[in-house]
């Protein structure tokens, strides 16, 4: 019999840039998503299909995923299975001064190699169970990453997309709860909004109402996070009510937010 799934979410008092996510035993599917953190995740049992735009990949014990900021992807269970893991999120401008670099790619999104993934997991359980320090903890990642070339350096940031498409964004990042509708932003931009959706899509991969969405998911799990309220993480980030953004939130996430905001601070 299937095991009922938990979701943890753990943070340390010095590690304000860190922040890690324990799921077990989930058969939670997921959709298209993307963050703005850099993404570290390691496999601790069961199978899983990676998918992002160099992939799709298989997963299992022992994998690791490595995701820049913005870039969408999904990870699922395989068909009728429970899976284990654990995401370590990184603030990319904390990275980025760590590393004194502008930007960052990794040199692969899936890999199996135990020179990686031991290290991972060390990086994992210390911030789980506050067994380190910043200084510690920070030198230890410095080190997986340089040691095993998993990054390559940027001399500046990845590039965006067109005027078009980038003029949405800014908007979007910008003013998430009061940004023109789709419609609006087609005409502003001389186009039909048929052909604004093409359009945007085929640069993204998404339509414009799911990047949308993502960013104010994006911004009411950072609210909530800070010790936000949901009625005022949704307010802020334009959902029409708590009950709007609980019911998107555990869609993309498989937690509710009342299980996100308290998350344990050690």
């Amino acid at each position: 019999m299937d095991r009922p799934a938990s979701h943890q979410f753990h943070r340390h008092p010095q590690l304000p840039w860190a922040e890690l996510r324990v799921s077990q035993h989930s058969a939670h599917a997921y959709r298209l998503h993307m963050h703005a953190e850099y993404s570290l995740g390691l496999v601790d049992h069961g199978q899983a299909t990676f998918t992002h735009a160099d992939g799709p990949h298989p997963l299992q014990a022992g994998s690791v995923v490595l995701i820049e900021p913005h870039v969408w992807h999904a990870c699922n269970p395989a068909a009728v299975t429970q899976w284990s893991y654990r995401m370590l999120y990184l603030q990319a401008d904390w990275l980025h001064e760590v590393l004194g670099v502008q930007g960052l790619r990794f040199a692969q999104r899936a890999l199996n190699d135990a020179r990686v993934a031991r290290p991972l997991h060390l990086l994992c359980e210390a911030l789980t169970h506050a067994t380190t320090t910043a200084t510690t903890w920070t030198g230890q990642l410095r080190a997986l990453l340089h040691s095993s070339a998993l990054v390559q350096p940027l001399a500046q940031p990845l590039a965006t997309h067109d005027q078009t498409v980038q003029s949405a964004l800014a908007q979007w990042h910008q003013h998430p709860e009061t940004a023109p509708h789709i419609h609006a932003m087609a005409q502003a931009q001389g186009m039909s909004t048929s052909r604004f959706i093409r359009h945007f899509k085929a640069a993204t991969g998404v339509t414009p109402g799911t990047y949308r969405l993502n960013i104010r998911l994006n911004g009411a799990r950072r609210l909530l996070a800070q010790g936000a309220a949901l009625a005022d993480a949704a307010l802020a980030m334009g959902f029409a009510d708590q009950s709007h953004l609980q019911r998107a939130f555990k869609a993309h996430h498989a937690a509710t937010p009342g299980c996100y905001r308290p998350c344990k601070t050690l």
